[in-house]
């Protein structure tokens, strides 16, 4: 039977019959992804000054990681790397996009960032990427003191965890 699923990190909408393994729009795990009527998804967390400052840098993070990623799209010469960096730009999108609706902004900062032509080389600046993602985002997640934020911040290391093994299983 056809359902309507909703992830409750990005709180992105899926129409399916079962809930997908990862949100196809931000890359949460299952566990996250509940049927729409009974999904848990807010973006109003009570910040205290912590907790804005590793949001903001979160969102620093994401939008300059997407950019990353749709420059190597663009130029990267390997087919496949091309697909790869593309569905990830997106989903770092999305992530910024997250943080943007917890800081009440009404738009995510446009940043350019600098890629190159080798798929190796940015596989690489990837790999770095998403290391320093998920050591920030851990930290982030023990500091916080509020439920949804310390969710969000968790969800976010497992999602760019996935997107290092990505590199990892390239890189060998």
């Amino acid at each position: 039977m056809v359902r309507l699923w909703r992830c409750e990190i990005c709180g992105d909408p899926y129409i399916g019959n079962n809930p997908p393994d990862n949100c196809p729009f931000c890359g949460a795990h299952k566990k996250y992804i509940a049927e729409a009527k009974i999904a848990h998804v807010s973006f109003d967390a009570d910040l205290n000054e912590t907790d804005r400052k590793n949001a903001e840098k979160a969102l620093d993070v994401e939008v300059s990681n997407a950019a990353f990623y749709f420059c190597a799209a663009r130029k990267t010469s390997y087919h496949e790397g091309k697909l790869l960096f593309k569905a990830l730009a997106k989903i770092e999108a999305e992530h910024a996009s997250i943080w943007k609706k917890i800081l009440k902004m009404n738009s995510v900062p446009e940043r350019t960032e600098t890629c190159s032509e080798k798929n190796l080389e940015n596989l690489n600046e990837s790999h770095l990427r998403e290391s320093r993602a998920i050591q920030f985002y851990k930290k982030a997640a023990s500091e916080s003191e509020n439920k949804r934020i310390k969710q969000i911040f968790e969800a976010l290391v497992e999602i760019e965890s996935d997107h290092l093994r990505l590199s990892e299983e390239r890189l060998k």
